[in-house]
């Protein structure tokens, strides 16, 4: 299948160089080419060009952009959208004063999405998380990743990592699973978080393994939750079943998971929102990316991760939605790449690139996926005409994506 893309007013986030992420001061460099046209062929991208040079090729499907501009899909590297049910109870609780802390010593929070879930069959958890994946191709991603971790037993772990399973047979975009048995402690295991560690070293992982359900193993390493050296216990196993670290880093405090991920070659090291000299120079030199989550520092009122001082310091970072009930209950890549210019002082171009680039190499997949390169797979969006690639930041709630592709399919309610 070969379809023409032409009149494309600019075409955006083009890399050539063959690099899988950009670190520093390559994250506000934004290749773009203006009056363009592209051809996706099988599935991906097979090349590009100016309109000048546009040949007569046979095309199955020639697409008019009118002049709107083509942006690579985005890569959400971070959600928890498989969930059951909501939480907007919890939403008041915080309106009238309450922590995300003392709500969870309550027994809200994890534990109350993992009650609904346990009440909630596969199928209706698969019905209920592909209305989400649905949501979120529409407003322009093309890869994401999904975590379990409201199971908190082996069972209902299991059973939501059956569901990102089928979600990944059955949707046309690119998933990646992590196993986040290590969200919470369970509640039939409320104190005696140790032997909820045993349950998740002994039994959960194995059996995740043995099934094949994961790509990545991840910790909740902060205060509250799981200590340092429980986490480095937890991925240690994993590793040793073949799942690669991701790890809940440093959003409630100082919690030594930023030094723990980099020690066990964590893939990324994410939320970040209590970083200070020591955990960016940890991150130097490492294959680990920081990933933020500005969505969540939004909904629920938190300080912002310090994104420029960790670009100062020559890191990359990427920027996922943290989808979920509770702290970001939205998985709107372009609001959250609008946030991290307005509330960490990130340039449109560097919140673009941490937002395709940098997040596909935070799930592993940047040699197919976040950036306009022939070859890579053919996941982009069009937008309607606007005055420059500034503006998709700036006129962050005006609906500027008008058509979406994936594989090099146009994407309708249909596909």
């Amino acid at each position: 299948m070969r379809t023409l893309v032409k009149n494309i007013g600019k075409l955006v986030g083009i890399q050539l160089s063959g690099r899988q992420r950009l670190c520093g001061a390559e994250m506000n460099r934004l290749e773009t080419l203006d009056n363009a046209w592209l051809l996706a062929e099988d599935g991906r991208i097979a090349a590009f060009g100016r309109m000048d040079d546009c040949g007569s090729g046979v095309a199955a499907r020639v697409v008019d952009a009118e002049g709107g501009m083509l942006f690579p899909s985005f890569c959400d590297s971070h959600t928890h959208l498989v969930y059951a049910g909501s939480r907007e109870q919890e939403f008041l609780d915080k309106i009238n004063g309450l922590s995300y802390e003392e709500i969870a010593r309550r027994g809200g929070g994890i534990l109350n999405s993992a009650d609904l879930l346990h009440e909630t069959s596969e199928e209706e958890l698969y019905r209920q998380a592909m209305g989400r994946v649905r949501e979120i191709i529409r407003m322009g991603t093309g890869c994401v990743e999904i975590k379990s971790g409201y199971g908190l037993s082996t069972e209902d772990e299991l059973k939501m990592l059956r569901v990102i399973r089928r979600i990944r047979e059955t949707a046309p975009l690119a998933v990646r699973a992590t196993f986040l048995g290590a969200h919470a402690v369970a509640r039939s295991y409320a104190g005696r978080q140790a032997e909820y560690v045993d349950l998740v070293c002994d039994e959960m992982l194995p059996a995740v393994a043995r099934e094949g359900l994961a790509d990545f193993v991840d910790v909740f390493c902060d205060a509250g939750f799981f200590t340092v050296g429980e986490t480095a216990r937890i991925l240690k196993k994993g590793r040793k079943l073949g799942l690669r670290a991701k790890i809940h880093a440093n959003e409630l405090a100082v919690s030594g998971g930023v030094q723990a991920g980099v020690a066990h070659g964590a893939l990324s090291v994410d939320h970040l929102e209590s970083m200070g000299p020591r955990e960016i120079e940890a991150l130097a030199g490492s294959e680990t990316m920081p990933t933020l989550l500005p969505g969540a520092a939004f909904f629920r009122g938190m300080n912002y991760p310090p994104a420029r001082d960790m670009i100062r310091a020559g890191l990359g970072v990427a920027l996922a939605s943290d989808y979920n009930p509770g702290s970001s209950p939205s998985g709107n890549m372009r609001m959250v790449v609008s946030l991290a210019s307005i509330r960490m002082r990130m340039t449109p171009a560097e919140a673009v690139n941490a937002a395709t680039m940098n997040s596909a190499y935070a799930m592993g997949l940047s040699r197919d996926y976040g950036s306009i390169t022939p070859g890579k797979v053919a996941n982009f969006f069009l937008t309607a005409p606007m005055p420059s690639v500034e503006f998709f930041s700036y006129a962050y709630q005006t609906p500027l994506i008008r058509r979406v592709f994936l594989r090099g399919e146009e994407y309708t309610e249909q596909s």
